[in-house]
């Protein structure tokens, strides 16, 4: 005989599933907090020397707050976390449905389980990137294990072969949305659309690049730092200096870590990284091609390449899945005071799809862009802001030049949001006196993501006078996400990194 069902059972896998992102959260706000400990480190080091800190002493300030490393954290959390959360779920679920939790399965498993450790410290030890996959599966596969109904047991709605069947179905319905940019269409069509979801997206824009630091590569960085301390002819060294200032590998004097160590042997240029050779080239090569000596540099270097893919699946698939368990879970639970378990189990199922489609609803919403040239004027002037952004995104594309549309200026105080971002983005193709100022005034937009696209679109521009306002606009700046865009703008328009006074 089995036991007596009880009903709360029913919500194992959410609780299964807490317990993971419980436990990423603590391994991610360590994880951010160390990473921003070491870009305050190298931001210190940078502004010593006399160049110019992005981010700017505003953002450095915060960086040994907890609250950047909180909130920063979440990323990993939602992403990385839901990911192994939902992994460790289904192995433990599959050894105890499918292999009655017999050994040799269990042997299997615990043999992929230590692959994967090995495999995220191949290049070099990540610790916290272990914790990530040694720590998570340990409470979720517990609760699991502990929680789940026995065989045949439980609601008949809350079936794995239902949430498979449902989740197939969803994932069926947004695949054709995965063909443009689905990111910036759920932005604009989902988040800005409502006071809510822009304060979502002011969060991303606000605590996303804390994250984002722990593991880009050497490549993906803003700034670099280097010694030349290790080369001894004083000319080769002002050759140096020049080919790696190009390229923002900054030197710096001292015995200080730096992310790039360059030190002569004999004939050949030894590439340095805590303390051990990565690459050795010749000062030939080394001058003819820095940059692709210094991109096999970062690629040696990068020790992180499976955490971004693992991080990136995990938002595309990760996030949604244990969104879909929490959503299900919370209307089971609301439904359960009114309704029978299984009545109530099937009741959240089908309100999990009428919610995944209601959401989709917004994203089939206006033209999918592509306009023929000859109707943007008419577009421009529609009254669905759909039309407008399509207009938009079209010129853009096919750099038609705004300024010879005179509706165009009224887009400037759209309150929507997303048109003043896509009519930032256009206005990058014009060259016309008039919106160059337009860019100006947008750079002073209230939104963090429209003022972004502002110092883009002077940066593809190509108008060199927009330097002095866009180091200006940096220096002042308290958005980190503003300051990263500013900087590439400058990057775009020729300048470059030297030392101060």
């Amino acid at each position: 005989m089995f036991p007596a069902y009880r009903w709360w059972r029913d919500c194992y896998p959410a609780v299964a599933l807490l317990a993971g992102l419980g436990a990423a959260q603590i391994i991610a706000t360590v994880q951010v907090y160390l990473s921003n400990r070491a870009l305050c480190q190298t931001l210190a080091l940078v502004t010593e020397a006399g160049y110019l800190a992005v981010p700017n002493p505003h953002i450095t300030g915060r960086l040994h707050d907890p609250a950047p490393a909180v909130y920063g954290g979440l990323f990993f959390s939602l992403s990385v976390g839901a990911g192994i959360s939902l992994l460790s779920f289904g192995a433990a679920w599959v050894w105890a449905r499918f292999f009655s939790r017999r050994t040799g399965p269990l042997i299997a498993l615990l043999v992929l389980w230590a692959l994967s450790i090995a495999a995220v410290n191949w290049k070099g030890a990540c610790p916290l990137v272990t914790a990530y996959v040694v720590l998570i599966p340990a409470p979720v596969s517990w609760i699991t294990l502990r929680w789940m109904p026995p065989q045949g047991r439980g609601a008949a709605g809350s079936s794995a072969l239902v949430h498979l069947m449902l989740l197939a179905l969803l994932a069926s319905l947004w695949a054709p949305r995965m063909e443009g940019d689905l990111f910036l269409d759920l932005r604009d069509r989902l988040l800005l659309s409502n006071p809510a979801g822009v304060k979502i997206s002011d969060f991303y824009y606000r605590y996303t690049l804390y994250p984002a630091y722990v593991f880009k590569s050497l490549e993906q960085k803003t700034l670099r730092t280097c010694s030349l301390d290790g080369v001894r002819s004083n000319r080769l060294r002002t050759r140096l200096q020049g080919k790696l200032l190009d390229l923002d590998y900054l030197p710096v004097e001292g015995k200080k870590p730096v992310h790039l160590r360059l030190r002569e042997s004999d004939r050949d240029l030894l590439c340095e990284n805590r303390g051990r050779v990565i690459l050795k080239t010749t000062v030939h090569a080394f001058l003819s091609r820095p940059a692709d000596v210094l991109k096999r540099f970062s690629s040696e270097t990068d020790r992180h390449f499976l955490f971004r893919q693992f991080t990136f699946y995990s938002v595309l698939i990760g996030f949604p899945v244990a969104l879909y368990v929490f959503l299900r879970t919370l209307l089971f639970c609301l439904l359960r005071g009114f309704f029978k378990v299984r009545t109530a189990s099937r009741a959240a199922v089908i309100l999990c799809l009428l919610s995944g489609v209601g959401l989709l609803i917004p994203m089939w919403g206006g033209s999918p862009g592509g306009i023929d040239r000859k109707h943007l004027e008419t577009c421009l002037e529609s009254d669905r802001w759909q039309e407008r952004v399509a207009a938009l995104k079209t010129m853009g594309e096919e750099r038609v030049d705004p300024a010879g549309f005179e509706s165009y200026r009224r887009l400037l105080e759209s309150a929507h949001i997303p048109e003043r971002y896509w009519l930032a983005k256009a206005l990058g193709v014009s060259r016309s006196p008039q919106t160059y100022q337009d860019l100006l005034h947008l750079l002073d937009d209230p939104s963090p993501g429209v003022v972004s696209m502002a110092f883009a679109a002077l940066g593809r521009r190509g108008e060199s006078k927009a330097v002095p306002e866009i180091l200006k606009r940096l220096n002042r700046s308290d958005d980190w996400y503003n300051q990263w865009y500013a900087y590439r703008a400058l990057r775009s328009l020729g300048w470059k990194q030297a030392v101060s006074g």
